[in-house]
């Protein structure tokens, strides 16, 4: 098995409507990520790599160290989860990526971020 298949990233999405302003083209989602480590090895979060893309098909990415200031480290069988979000100006969009892993040998891999749907409730059918 591949490093990058190793590392399973799950994803849960929920639209704060308490935050968005619809009216100025602001719609605020948050998403829920596990990582799970599959594999033999530890393996540590060193960055990430996300591309959102609104309904308008407007791309962001977005890539930084770490996920919310932490670098976790996932030894095998463990999983990490977290919480963050994200901002976009129409009632839909996506959003996929990469976290970036060192394995105990030291060498990195990619872990993939599935594509997932950021969507107004009852606004996409």
């Amino acid at each position: 098995m591949l490093p990058e298949q190793d590392i399973i990233v799950t994803v849960r999405t929920e639209y704060l409507s308490e935050q968005s302003v619809p009216e100025d083209d602001r719609y605020v989602f948050a998403y829920h990520i596990t990582m799970t480590n599959c594999g033999t090895e530890s393996a540590k979060l060193l960055s990430r790599h996300w591309i959102i893309t609104n309904g308008d098909e407007k791309v962001q990415e977005v890539k930084g160290a770490g996920v919310i200031g932490e670098y976790p480290l996932l030894a095998p069988g463990e999983s990490y989860d977290y919480t963050s979000g994200t901002v976009i100006d129409t009632v839909v969009g996506v959003m996929h990526g990469s976290y970036r892993f060192q394995s105990e040998d030291g060498s990195e891999f990619d872990a993939p971020i599935p594509p997932f749907t950021l969507a107004v409730p009852n606004k996409v059918h």
